[in-house]
């Protein structure tokens, strides 16, 4: 083995992660650890980031994000594998822009006086004063991405592939302009997408109005949740087999207030058993009015405005804001009589999932995309398994909304973001799109054109993500060996948003699949099972408790307790948990340098120099690298954790380490000790870099004082653990379990007795199993070591069992405990008498108390239970402290 000299062997008593975690990280930096030419010798393993908003800093859900995508790349890096993890920003078109509107309003301006350009000259200041933060906090996580390929939606290469997309989608016919209902958010002054939109379950109410039948004394009663949209009704419908309406469908309605004609005419849209059955129609102010208006050919009349107010069609009620207008106008109609009644209505409302303001359905001219002939390839690659789903339920979630999916709206009315490459002209009125800018008319040669001022969905050029970051539609080098790339890492909740685009984007434009695995995982909530938000004040600051207590920490409580697709829960005390795991390591790894001294590096030991406790933590070692390799290609990193935590902690730590102390003490009997000091290195060695994806920071500073083989400059680059399948056995496994056992056992026992750490007893042991036997003989050394126990004496097969001692049976090893001689009999029958005695007045307190029928006639079935489970308890153990006096008297 070669040691890292340069180093030096010793580390300080304390674990303090701040004195050297953003050390490493500048060293993995300027060695440009984290970047990987094209190297087609290797096999590729890429992932793309999923690009934080330019506006962001850290938060839990990225922290557990990155944490994953970290661990699964430094373990692929380390496997050999031509990796890159490509990071980057996206320019969040409505978030950033409201950053800035912000910005100006409390400098008393806004981006109309500021103009297009000036504005846009704002934004881009603003984002490179802010915008790389989230990237920098991303460091202090310990991710190792490749920071020289560092992507941002808006840069010149990704605008080049939006627009070579928008272009191209055009000349196919699957980018249109239309008037159409879209989701308007009145705060952000913009259309949003289907998904965009929140729904939540509010209180509301159905009011119920009485539209008159024209010449006639008859009323149609309909029901309405807005009754300020009337103003834009332009039908009533009614469905086909509604009994009560037959005779008047194709009668003539007079519209309240407004005395506007309107048609009654029949729909299967309308449900029959919802309200009266009969729906007023505002094909301008709802979704599915709008496609009833389309069906019967209705006037569409827009009466809210973009910002939320009342427009001329309301009347006297122009220029109010919609709900106060609502107020004012129900109070109108319950002066007419038109109100019959109001009912508590309970209905899902939509909000805007970035400003959460209740959403208004507007018709607007809007470019889409025509989704239902990208969707089918994209169904087809994950039905097929070419694309598989981690966990595989969520493939049903994206196939779903896939099957049921609707034109896509991509325009937004901002100025932020990639601007539609749409030019108009003002003579001869064509609309032109086109990859260069225009500066005349292609048809008419006129200069009067101008460009659309609209921009491009922001999820429209994150969809493009991992084609575009490779550097698409350039064929390059990157393109060729990295795409498709590996895997995609993210949260569930955004399937739709951007994963279903994704693989609908790369199918059409990358020619392939955009990534093979989609790996989810599930929301870091808080303690209670809330979910972290600023409104409730319970986010917790990842940069904090990377500050308190080291990033390894965070990410090591991040990834273990979880399985894949589901939400954790954020505790401190898992937080202090992972804290003591890392100090653990620190410590058990201070006591093995401390002890290299004289160690002969070059040493190897014999099969023969090998102890019981050596072949047992050499086979627990290479299984813990099989099974912790199988669970990690699984995808299973919670359980992978999991693994390496139980074997440092439970076997090597509280274990090994304990069992080669008698040998590392041992002056005398050099090659023993040096095998000891082997076997730990060795074990250590290796169980560091097999942790070294979760724990990156504390593995490469403790790695770089112990021996290794492996003449690297770094952890993160030296080779991933292979397990020695000859090293494993069931048999020395069992073996060794059998000791600690009966170890743990005894100390059970000595403790029990109040025996003095210090004093030796005697333990007699007795074997069924003649193969224990032979072992334990061999091995009587654990005993005396760990368990105090001298001498061990081991009964003939068939021998009675001793008397007056404690006894206990563990893996088939009945084990005896003699008690004279090891405890102060006088003493101990005196502590004794005085438990009893507390346990018999308990006991007379509690038949009291239940045999009192006052008290079993008041209180609660519970607790009457409760106070009987006392009683027997009680009950047990006087009859246990009664035994052991009788035992102590035979002394």
């Amino acid at each position: 083995m070669a040691e890292n000299q340069e180093q030096g062997n010793n580390i300080p008593k304390v674990y303090d992660p701040q004195s050297f975690e953003k050390k490493w990280y500048q060293y993995w930096e300027e060695n440009k650890f984290f970047h990987a030419e094209v190297d087609k010798s290797k096999k590729p393993y890429s992932m793309v980031i999923p690009p934080p908003n330019v506006t962001g800093q850290l938060h839990m859900g990225h922290a557990l994000d990155n944490t994953l995508q970290d661990i699964l790349i430094r373990y692929h890096r380390m496997q050999g594998f031509n990796t890159v993890w490509v990071p980057g920003c996206d320019h969040a078109g409505i978030a950033t822009q409201a950053k800035v509107e912000g910005a100006l309003r409390e400098e008393g301006t806004n981006r109309y006086e500021l103009g297009r350009e000036k504005f846009l000259e704002r934004v881009w200041d603003w984002k490179e004063q802010y915008g790389n933060r989230i990237m920098y906090q991303l460091r202090t996580l310990g991710s190792s991405c490749d920071w020289d390929r560092q992507r941002f939606t808006m840069d010149e290469g990704c605008s080049k592939a939006v627009r070579e997309v928008f272009v191209s989608l055009y000349e196919k016919g699957l980018i249109y302009q239309g008037t159409r209902i879209t989701n308007w958010c009145p705060d952000c002054n913009t259309a949003i997408s289907d998904i965009e939109v929140e729904h939540e379950t509010e209180q509301g109410h159905l009011w119920h109005l009485r539209y008159q039948v024209k010449g006639t004394d008859q009323y149609v009663e309909i029901a309405t949740t807005r009754p300020e949209t009337m103003f834009g009704d332009t039908g009533v419908a009614v469905h086909p087999d509604d009994e009560r309406y037959k005779d008047i469908v194709g009668k003539t309605l007079i519209l309240p207030i407004v005395n506007r004609e309107i048609p009654l005419f029949a729909d299967e849209y309308v449900d029959k058993s919802f309200g009266t059955g009969a729906v007023k129609v505002t094909p301008a102010h709802d979704p599915n009015d709008f496609e009833m208006g389309q069906r019967h050919h209705l006037e569409e009349i827009k009466v809210i405005s973009n910002t939320g107010k009342m427009m001329e069609g309301a009347g006297k009620y122009e220029g109010m804001d919609r709900y106060e207008c609502r107020k004012a106008l129900v109070k109108e109609l319950e002066e007419l009589g038109v109100l019959v009644s109001v009912e508590e209505h309970e209905h899902a409302v939509g909000h805007c999932s970035r400003c959460h303001s209740t959403i208004e359905p507007l018709v607007s001219k809007q470019w889409f995309v025509k989704m239902e002939s990208l969707a089918k390839p994209a169904i087809e690659a994950v039905k097929s398994g070419k694309i598989q789903f981690v966990p595989e339920r969520f493939s049903k979630t994206y196939i779903q909304w896939l099957e049921n999916i609707r034109d896509w709206c991509i325009s937004r009315q901002l100025w932020w973001g990639h601007r539609i490459p749409a030019w108009y002209c003002d003579d001869c009125g064509q609309t032109h799109v086109s990859r260069t800018d225009l500066t005349e008319c292609p048809h008419c040669h006129s200069k009067n054109i101008h460009q659309d001022e609209d921009v491009l969905d922001t999820w429209f050029s994150s969809g493009l993500w991992p084609f575009e970051t490779m550097g698409w539609p350039e064929k390059t080098e990157e393109l060729e060996h990295f795409y498709p790339t590996a895997t995609l890492v993210t949260g569930y909740d955004i399937i739709f948003f951007w994963v279903a685009r994704m693989v609908m984007m790369g199918l059409e434009f990358g020619k392939d699949i955009p990534f093979k695995h989609v790996f989810i995982h599930g929301l870091v909530r808080d303690s209670q099972g809330r979910k972290m938000s600023k409104s409730l004040g319970n986010g917790i600051d990842p940069v904090e408790v990377v500050e308190k207590y080291g990033a390894d920490t965070l990410r090591f409580m991040l990834i273990t307790g979880n399985t894949p697709g589901n939400d954790m829960r954020f505790y401190w005390e898992r937080v202090e948990s992972a804290r003591n795991f890392a100090n653990k390591i620190w410590n058990a790894s201070r006591y093995m340098l401390m002890n290299l001294e004289g160690f002969d590096k070059d040493f190897v030991p014999s099969e023969e120099d090998y102890t019981l406790s050596d072949c047992w933590i050499l086979s627990r070692y290479a299984r813990t690298v099989r099974d912790v390799t199988e669970n990690l290609d699984k995808f299973e990193l919670g359980e992978a954790g999991r693994m390496i935590y139980e074997f440092l902690w439970n076997e090597f730590c509280d274990w090994y380490i304990e069992l080669t102390k008698a040998r590392l003490y041992d002056t005398e009997n050099v090659r023993a000790r040096n095998t000891a000091l082997y076997v730990l290195s060795h074990v250590l060695e290796g169980t560091l870099r097999l942790l070294h994806p979760f724990m990156p920071f504390l593995t490469e500073e403790i790695w770089q004082k112990v021996p290794h083989a492996e003449e690297v400059k770094s952890i993160m680059i030296s080779e991933w653990p292979q397990a020695d399948a000859s090293r494993i056995s069931d048999d020395i496994e069992a073996q060794m379990t059998a000791i600690m056992e009966s170890i743990k056992s005894i100390r059970n026992m000595r403790a029990e007795v109040g025996a003095a750490p210090s004093k030796k007893s005697e333990v007699i042991l007795n074997f069924k199993d003649e193969t224990l036997r032979a072992v334990f003989a061999e091995n009587t050394g654990y005993l005396d070591k760990l368990a105090s126990s001298e001498p061990v004496t081991i009964l003939p097969a068939g021998a009675d069992a001793p008397e007056n001692a404690m006894a206990g049976v563990v893996n088939g090893v009945e084990i005896y405990l003699p008690l004279k001689g090891l405890i102060d009999v006088e003493k101990e029958t005196a502590r004794l008498n005085k438990e009893l005695e507390k346990l018999e007045k308990e006991i007379k307190r509690l038949t009291g108390k239940l045999s009192n029928e006052g008290f079993l006639k008041k209180a609660p079935e519970q607790v009457v239970a409760g106070e009987k489970e006392k009683l027997a308890g009680y009950e047990e153990k006087k009859k246990s402290v009664e035994s052991r006096i009788q035992d102590l008297a035979k002394l």
